[in-house]
């Protein structure tokens, strides 16, 4: 039986700048895959500052065959190593300097740091963690040129002699199949892929699994889903419906720092209880289901980005009874107990009852 296919690490953007990173490493002039395995790992650290940090620890991670050769082979392009990282204490940062990498591999923040742990992880795989320095770069070509649900075809680019080392990788159980230029990674190596499969093909996908949870719901439940589904005021798409109400509900932890986040921001906002409950009830009877927690925090005006904080206001607001809700299913956010007593104004009761 084939295991469940995780959703890939990478973004469709993120995959993109992984390729460019490889692809500006095989560019370089260096001999063999010990160096530019390297170059990946400096490069990827170094791509927004021009300079990246690499301990003593680093490289006994990527278990090069001749580590001191591939250091000298990249000091011969004219990276900088700011001290001995070959006999220094193993712990401590090195940095190191890329001349001219800011402008061959511009990157955002939260992009390079995905594609530094998606080739941290790629590296780290069961299947690869005994391969060669070799297989263990070509299975990063691999894993970038892929999707996580379609062949592949290796990269014109990639090194010859990663090219030598693809049986190895079919043997090692990273590629499921392998031939005449086309490879399928196995079910394990899939989230790894960084292209995503085309739209169409996707959409069709979420269809046919919405609408088997669809079928597998209750009346009631399947009422509520297709009320959102179809809601022509909110117009949501339905990879985002689909996955609201399908996927597994995880307790949110809220960290020390929201909480103090909160209890800053309820101060400035003494009024919160009844007008969210106001606008809850409005909501329902506007849109026949119930605010999401980002419909609630804007229709508010709260202009909060994060979803922690968001989460935690309205956790507050559900236990002062001000709203419920019928967890985990989501846009089910309704007036709570308090549109019963008196502290609620008579606008509110009135629009509550709808």
């Amino acid at each position: 039986m084939r295991s469940t296919v995780l959703p890939p690490l990478l973004t469709i953007q993120q995959g993109e700048a992984a390729r460019r990173l490889l692809s500006h490493v095989a560019s370089l002039r260096l001999a063999g895959a010990d160096a530019q395995l390297l170059a990946v790992v400096i490069a990827i650290r170094a791509a927004r500052a021009g300079s990246g940090n690499l301990t003593g620890q680093d490289l006994d991670f990527l278990r090069l065959g001749d580590t001191p050769t591939a250091v000298a082979e990249l000091a011969s392009l004219g990276w900088q190593f700011a001290s001995d990282l070959l006999d220094g204490d193993r712990e401590t940062p090195v940095a190191v300097t890329v001349p001219g990498l800011a402008d061959a591999l511009p990157i955002s923040r939260t992009t390079r740091s995905r594609v530094s742990g998606w080739t941290t992880r790629t590296l780290a795989s069961k299947t690869l963690k005994k391969a060669s320095p070799t297989a263990r770069l070509a299975a990063l070509f691999l894993a970038a040129h892929s999707s996580n649900n379609r062949y592949g075809v290796v990269p014109p680019e990639m090194p010859e002699h990663c090219r030598a080392a693809l049986p190895e990788l079919l043997d090692r159980g990273f590629l499921a199949e392998l031939a005449d230029g086309r490879y399928l990674l196995d079910d394990d190596a899939r989230r790894l892929s960084g292209m995503h499969p085309r739209s169409h093909d996707s959409t069709a996908l979420v269809r046919l699994r919405w609408q088997a949870w669809k079928d597998g719901v209750s009346p009631a439940l399947r009422r509520h889903a297709e009320n959102v589904e179809h809601c022509p005021l909110c117009t949501p798409p339905l990879e985002q419906v689909a996955s609201a109400f399908m996927r597994p509900a995880v307790p949110m932890q809220i960290p020390l720092r929201v909480r103090n986040a909160y209890g800053a921001w309820k101060d400035s906002h003494p009024d919160r209880g009844p007008h969210a409950l106001q606008f809850a009830a409005a909501f329902r009877a506007q849109h026949q289901h119930g605010p999401s927690l980002k419909q609630l925090c804007e229709g508010m005006g709260w202009q909060i980005e994060s979803r922690e904080l968001r989460s935690f206001i309205v956790q507050r607001l559900i236990t002062n009874e001000w709203l419920t809700n019928t967890p985990p299913v989501p846009w089910t956010l309704r007036p709570g107990k308090a549109a019963q007593t008196d502290r609620t104004p008579a606008t509110v009761l009135s629009s509550s009852t709808r």
